[in-house]
C-alpha cells in the first residue's frame, strides 16, 4: 500500500512539474486529471474484481467469491470517491459547474458509485443470508455492465465530458508524457489496489471466523 501511495504521489507531483499544458484547457485546472483518469481505471479494475466475485457466488456458491465481491465493492466505492470528487473540481474551473446532469458519461458513474455505496452499506446492515448474498452479487453483475457503458458513453452521447484519449479513434490520443506519466500513476494504484485488497480480504476472513465463534458461544 505504500509503496502504491508513493508511485500515485510521484505521478502527481510529475504531473504538476513537468507534464506540458494541454491544448483545449484553460490554464492548469486540466492537471488533476493525473488523479483523476487513473482513479478511473483503477476503479474499474475493482468493478471486474466485483463482478468475479459476484459470479463466483451466482455460480459455485463460492465463499471465496463472496469474500472477494465484498472486498471489491469496498475497493469500487474507494477509488470511485476518488473520481467523483476530483472530477468536478475540474469541471467546476472548466466548465463553470461541478456536475453536467445532461452528460451521460457522469450520469452513468455517478450511478456506479451510488451501487458501490448501496452495496457496502447493505452489507454492513443486513444479515447475512443466501438471500441476501444473492441480491448483493446481482446488484453487483449489474453494476459491472455500466463499465463498458461508461466507456462508450463520450462515443454514443457526446456532451462536455472529453472524450476516450485511449482506444477513441480519430478523437483520440494524447500528449506521449501526459501519457507516461498517467500509467505511472494508473501503476501506483493499481499496486495501492492490490495491498488494500489483501488487508481487506484478512479482515473480512477475521469478521467471518469472529461470527462463527460468536454463533458457537451462543
Amino acid at each position: 500500500m505504500l509503496l502504491g501511495l508513493a508511485i500515485a504521489g510521484l505521478a502527481m507531483v510529475l504531473g504538476f512539474v513537468v507534464a506540458p499544458g494541454a491544448q483545449g484547457f484553460e490554464g492548469d485546472s486540466y492537471r488533476i486529471i493525473f488523479w483523476h483518469v487513473p482513479a478511473a481505471w483503477t476503479s474499474f479494475l475493482a468493478f471486474g474484481m466485483l463482478f468475479v466475485g459476484s459470479l463466483a457466488w451466482f455460480w459455485k456458491r463460492s465463499e471465496w467469491g463472496w469474500t472477494l465481491a465484498g472486498v471489491a465493492a469496498e475497493l469500487s466505492l474507494l477509488f470511485g470517491l476518488c473520481v467523483v470528487t476530483s472530477g468536478p473540481i475540474w469541471g467546476a474551473a472548466e466548465w463553470g459547474v461541478p456536475w453536467d446532469w445532461t452528460d451521460a458519461r457522469l450520469n452513468t458513474y455517478g450511478v456506479l458509485s451510488a451501487i458501490a455505496l448501496f452495496l457496502v452499506l447493505s452489507r454492513r446492515s443486513q444479515p447475512d443470508t443466501p438471500e441476501f448474498r444473492d441480491v448483493f452479487s446481482g446488484i453487483g453483475l449489474f453494476g459491472f455492465l455500466l463499465v463498458p457503458i461508461t466507456y462508450m458513453a463520450t462515443r454514443w452521447w457526446q456532451e462536455r465530458h472529453p472524450g476516450p484519449v485511449i482506444g477513441g479513434g480519430e478523437e483520440g490520443g494524447v500528449d506521449s508524457v501526459i501519457l507516461q506519466i498517467w500509467l505511472l500513476a494508473f501503476i501506483g494504484m493499481t499496486i495501492l489496489l492490490i495491498g488494500q485488497a489483501m488487508v481487506s480480504w484478512e479482515v473480512q476472513k477475521c469478521e467471518q471466523r469472529l461470527a462463527e465463534l460468536q454463533q458457537r458461544m451462543d
